[in-house]
């Protein structure tokens, strides 16, 4: 595993401040200057599964490896944007996102995340009187927190780099904090899209479209699912030896996650997305061989 360090300030003053960007949740820094903290300290960023419109998000700092004290909270914009100034903090911060809306890639519906589903970030170093901007709060940054939790020592600076690190080479991603997602629901945004924001994208794209094939009500709760595949370093549909029980949603009650959740149904998944009538943004299956294959062979090991 590569290590990956960012840094990043927050605290506790709690603002909402709207950031008109493009569309794909890109964590605009416009505004960032007008609410920062007195030490100058402040952070911007987005979440994305879709983006998430309404979603309450909150700072905690890490203590010893596991989750410390709340720094700071606030709310997305309806692009899935947030803005927040903190307090004088030195140390990794994990981000948390819950509750809020967003439109969902595979069905075009507007679902709004589960109760006990979230998605969490984590920054592996952060220095007072910083402004961070920027930060993508996602499936796969959610997919790492937990992977660095599980790591012996828990989310220190070292263990949060390298999960970062293991979950974007896993994905294709240089950067899974900074790189912003492409949107496919975006007509034509492919054409100005990196390679691994294109794969960041898609991959979020194809956790909604595995969700669709398994007739799951609300995707959100897939990636609550995968956030849990992946902490114990291997895709394979189990916690720990354990199989994943996954919530279908409405009358479903729950299902176990199959083992190939992670790597050939991902594939799956991602090919019958690009491949459909949803997918706008121009990117072909061609352009996404490379990841396509990476996951079919996969042997799941992050």
């Amino acid at each position: 595993m590569v290590n990956v360090f960012h840094r990043m300030n927050l605290a506790g003053a709690t603002l909402a401040t709207l950031l008109l960007v493009t569309a794909c949740g890109g964590g605009g820094d416009s505004g960032l200057s007008s609410i920062v903290g007195t030490g100058g300290t402040g952070i911007s960023g987005a979440v994305t599964k879709g983006p998430v419109g309404n979603a309450t998000v909150t700072a905690f700092a890490i203590s010893g490896g596991q989750l410390g004290s709340q720094l700071g909270t606030t709310t997305t914009d309806a692009n899935g944007n947030f803005s927040m100034a903190t307090s004088d903090y030195t140390g990794p911060v994990m981000i948390r996102a819950n509750a809020g809306s967003y439109r969902d890639e595979a069905t075009g519906q507007v679902m709004s995340m589960g109760a006990g589903d979230t998605m969490t970030a984590v920054l592996p170093s952060i220095t007072s009187g910083t402004t961070t901007t920027g930060i993508q709060v996602t499936a796969v940054t959610g997919m790492a927190q937990t992977l660095a939790l599980q790591m012996n020592g828990g989310m220190s600076a070292q263990n949060v780099a390298a999960a970062n690190s293991a979950l974007g080479s896993y994905f294709g991603v240089s950067d899974i904090l900074h790189v912003r997602p492409m949107n496919p629901l975006v007509p034509g945004a492919g054409a100005t899209a990196s390679q691994d924001a294109r794969d960041y994208g898609m991959t979020l794209a194809a956790m909604s479209q595995y969700a669709k094939t398994l007739g799951m009500s609300v995707s959100s709760a897939a990636v609550t699912a995968m956030m849990s595949d992946a902490s114990d370093g291997v895709m394979d549909g189990k916690k720990g030896g354990v199989q994943i029980s996954m919530a279908m949603g409405g009358m479903m009650g729950t299902s176990m996650m199959p083992a190939t959740s992670g790597t050939s149904g991902m594939a799956d998944a991602m090919t019958s997305f690009v491949n459909s009538t949803a997918n706008v943004s121009g990117v072909t299956a061609a352009d996404m061989a490379p990841l396509v294959q990476r996951l079919t062979s996969s042997s799941g090991k992050l």
